[in-house]
């Protein structure tokens, strides 16, 4: 299996040099970023960086993605886009939210991107790219308002911004510098999803640009879930007033949407740990399936002040954000001032069903109810009937024990601002750009986590149905298919209210000596910060009873379900520390001629660690709110790299080699685990492109050698590789366009990697087919086909169990299953 995909990423790569895109599409400056990139070009890099520089006289590792390429990839949500980009893991099977994402080998132990920020031009969309249950992917939108994405792997990124040590990723917007606009609807041809996209963008006045944006959306998404689990939209704004040695921008976003957030569902694995065969549970497809259904939509629970509450599962992610911000540039005598500032409210929801468990349905039904229990139907058309035949149940007599992670983000706000100032010097015969500039942050943990409990029946296409459990005396031990009031199934843990403030500080400062054709650079960042607030919860210890009784049928009886109510103690621990952190990174890059060049870069950085460290009284005291250890709050990353860089004549070539040290102090929610682990990775990237007239082919491949160090809570797991990190994950593009129509093939893959850091159960390597056809029938009208996961592959990007169970069902994560889109395009 490995070699046969090793085999596959090596000719992708020798026989294709995603259109036009990897470093070879990076664009001009902020008031240029609509220009159209030509392959003969000389990109330039303006993300993690003190101002735009030449490509191959920098020594960073950038790629980029340009508006063309995103609109004929026409990837479902942003992570899969983000996998488009090399170096990067993105773990694109969460939909449009919730992606594990990660870098060269550096871990993602539980979820989020830890290591790595995404930012929308040039500011995070969140401080912490992995609060729990609040991604920053959440929050972030991909539609026609993205000029390009582009994407630096570490180097300065350490350095340019706080809490990335492994890369950014800046999603930049349209400015109108390209004056017109476009219209689109698209319809999937096999899913039910129906999406309107706008932009428009020009001049108001001589020195005055605008830009407007959004789609609307509605449709049950690439997964039948039998209702609209996929419906709201988004609109983007900005005007920019240009004048003599600068500008200022004004912008705003408006995001309310819903999605199914996908978490893992039952799949059948027979064979062995190292060589297993995965198939489809009967009546549940693992790529076109989800245990959301229109069966299971309204809960009751406590909500956050313990007060009954009714929720929805169609809610799934629900973010909502309302963002304003200033970009503004000036050069005072030649000095640059850059101040860039944002606030966004943002707010929302998480609300997803998690399999504790997934069993025999008698087996389920007696570990509910005791021995000789019966099932009958809670919802759907059969409710109130007994189940006739539970091992015939939903046609695989299986029952699936749901915690459903119901999680309320009551205030994620963000306020960011972010200045610089650059001069340029003549130095040595040569010349000498200075960078200092101090960054300000502040963000807002405000969540509830009310979790509760309840037994489905596993069937595909959106018809599961909850389930009532009667004892063998014939008594209800359910209420309309809750088992509890609370994660019953998870021991009634996790009942949390957060309510915190984490306060960033940073000055910085770099130095770039470009001395013919040698080119030095340095940078550091001295991060200072505060995390402030209170923590409660049912699992804080100390005697905080988190378990009580609720009549919530109000029939004056309190049933079992009803007896095993969570709730959020009312004593609550505070949260009150401090942290502070050095980072720093040295590069050199040499230009061998105008079209080779050579680098090399050292870089250490850290990262401020959050909500995922709480609850946890080996970290921060839950009597003071102090830290146990200052090592707890930052974790380190030491990396190394050095590559060449070739770009003429319509080729470009990349090669980077890398190697990282990295901590990390983590917990998982679905596991309950908490993390203190160290690791190292080493490997090397690749990246190339090939344009002749209308026709393009591009490649990038990435190998990677990782291991756990040290692992103060696991001993057992060290010298192991990192679960879900495969020796090579890879992505290639073949394209021809032309006036009158364009088509691609595009591969995405990677070979394989262990569930699980006990090293045991293999996760298969895969090889995803994307394609697209365009045509032109007349002027700025254009009609496409889109095709996503061409021959319906399984790629599973994580699983729950460690080894293959005694029954074979494991609980996993797969990529959507093929499906097909069809769109109408008018450009003005």
């Amino acid at each position: 299996m490995r070699l046969r995909h090793l085999l596959a990423a090596s000719v992708a790569f020798t026989v294709l040099s995603t259109p036009a895109m990897g470093q070879t599409t990076a664009q001009a400056p902020a008031n240029d970023d609509e220009a159209p990139p030509q392959l003969d070009d000389i990109a330039i890099v303006v993300t993690a960086v003190a101002r735009g520089q030449n490509l191959l006289e920098s020594s960073v590792s950038v790629s980029s993605l340009n508006a063309d390429t995103i609109v004929d990839l026409a990837p479902r949500s942003s992570a899969e886009l983000i996998r488009q980009i090399p170096g990067i893991r993105s773990e694109s099977s969460g939909g449009d939210g919730n992606a594990n994402i990660a870098v060269r080998g550096l871990p993602v132990a539980s979820g989020g991107a830890k290591f790595l920020q995404l930012q929308e031009d040039g500011l995070p969309i969140l401080e912490f790219g992995d609060i729990t249950f609040g991604n920053a992917d959440i929050f972030l939108r991909t539609d026609f308002n993205i000029a390009r994405v582009e994407a630096v792997r570490g180097g300065s990124a350490s350095t340019f911004a706080s809490n990335s040590p492994g890369g950014v990723i800046n999603f930049i917007s349209k400015t109108g510098q390209s004056e017109g606009g476009s219209f689109g609807v698209t319809a999937g041809l096999d899913y039910r999803e129906f999406r309107a996209d706008f932009d428009y963008g020009g001049r108001i006045g001589p020195d005055t640009l605008f830009h407007i944006g959004g789609f609307s959306r509605i449709g049950d998404g690439p997964r039948d879930v039998g209702y609209d689990g996929s419906r709201g939209g988004q609109i983007k704004a900005n005007i920019t007033q240009q004048f003599t040695g600068g500008y200022i921008r004004l912008y705003g976003k408006y995001l309310d949407d819903h999605s199914v957030g996908y978490l893992p569902n039952p799949v059948l694995v027979t064979g062995t740990n190292e060589n297993p065969e995965y198939s489809n549970v009967p009546n549940f497809d693992i790529n076109s399936s989800s245990l959301h259904s229109a069966n299971f939509k309204p809960v009751q629970s406590l909500d956050g002040n313990n007060n009954p509450a009714v929720y929805n599962v169609s809610e799934g992610m629900h973010p909502v954000v309302a963002a304003g911000g200033l970009e503004a540039e000036y050069d005072f005598g030649g000095i640059t001032i850059t101040e860039r500032f944002r606030y966004s409210d943002i707010s929302g929801a998480f609300v997803s069903p998690f399999p504790g468990s997934v069993g025999g349905a008698q087996a389920a039904a007696d570990s509910v109810g005791g021995a000789g229990s019966t099932l009958f139907y809670a919802s759907g058309p059969l409710s109130g009937q007994q189940v006739a035949n539970p091992s015939a149940l939903g046609g695989n007599g299986l029952v699936a024990s749901i915690v459903l992670f119901n999680t309320r983000l009551n205030s994620l706000d963000n306020l960011t601002n972010d200045i610089r100032a650059t001069g340029d010097f003549d130095f040595a015969g040569g010349s000498a750009t200075v960078t200092g500039g101090f960054y300000f942050s502040r963000q807002d943990i405000n969540t509830d986590w009310l979790w509760t409990s309840h037994l489905s029946s596993v069937e595909g296409e959106g018809q599961a149905v909850l389930l009532d459990v009667r004892n063998a005396a014939g008594d209800l031990v359910t209420q309309n298919g809750t088992a509890g009031f609370g994660a019953t199934f998870f021991g009634n843990c996790c009942r949390r209210s957060y309510d915190l403030q984490y306060t960033t500080k940073a000055p910085f400062g770099s130095i770039s000596l470009e001395l013919g054709d040698l080119t030095l650079d340095g940078s550091v960042r001295y991060d200072f910060g505060d995390a402030r607030g209170t923590i409660s919860g049912s699992d804080l210890g100390g005697g905080r009873n988190g378990i009580t009784s609720f009549d919530f049928n109000n029939d004056g009886v309190i049933d079992p379900a009803e007896a095993q109510t969570s709730f959020i103690p009312a004593n609550s621990a505070p949260v009150d520390y401090n942290y502070d952190y050095f980072s720093y990174s040295i590069g050199a890059n040499y230009l061998l001629t105008s079209d080779l060049s050579v680098f090399a870069r050292y870089s250490k950085g850290g990262r401020a660690n959050a909500d995922r460290i709480l609850f946890n009284d080996n970290n921060v005291s839950t009597t003071t709110g102090e830290l146990r250890s200052d090592a707890v709050a930052i974790d380190f990353v030491k990396q190394a790299e050095a590559g060449v860089k070739y770009r003429g004549g319509g080729l470009a070539l990349y090669a980077t080699g890398f190697y990282a040290e990295t901590e990390e102090e983590n917990f998982e929610a679905t596991t309950q685990a908490v993390f203190s682990r160290s690791y190292e990775a080493y490997g090397v990237e690749l990246e190339g492109s090939y344009r002749i007239g209308a026709f393009s082919l591009s490649a990038g491949a990435t190998y990677t050698d990782a291991e756990i160090k040290d692992d103060n809570i696991s001993p057992a797991n060290i010298g192991n590789t990192p679960r879900r990190q495969a020796d090579l994950v890879f992505q290639a593009t073949a394209a021809y366009d032309s006036e009158f129509f364009g088509l691609g093939v595009n591969a995405v893959g990677t070979t394989d990697s262990y569930a699980q850091d006990s090293n045991q159960l293999v996760l298969p390597g895969f090889t995803s087919i994307n394609a697209y056809l365009n045509v032109r029938p007349v002027e700025n009208v254009t009609l496409a086909l889109n095709a996503n996961n061409v021959f319906d592959i399984n790629g599973f990007t994580e699983a729950e169990e460690g080894a293959i169970p005694a029954n074979g069902i494991v609980r996993a994560r797969s990529i959507n299953g093929r499906t097909l889109s069809a769109s109408l395009r008018f450009d003005f």
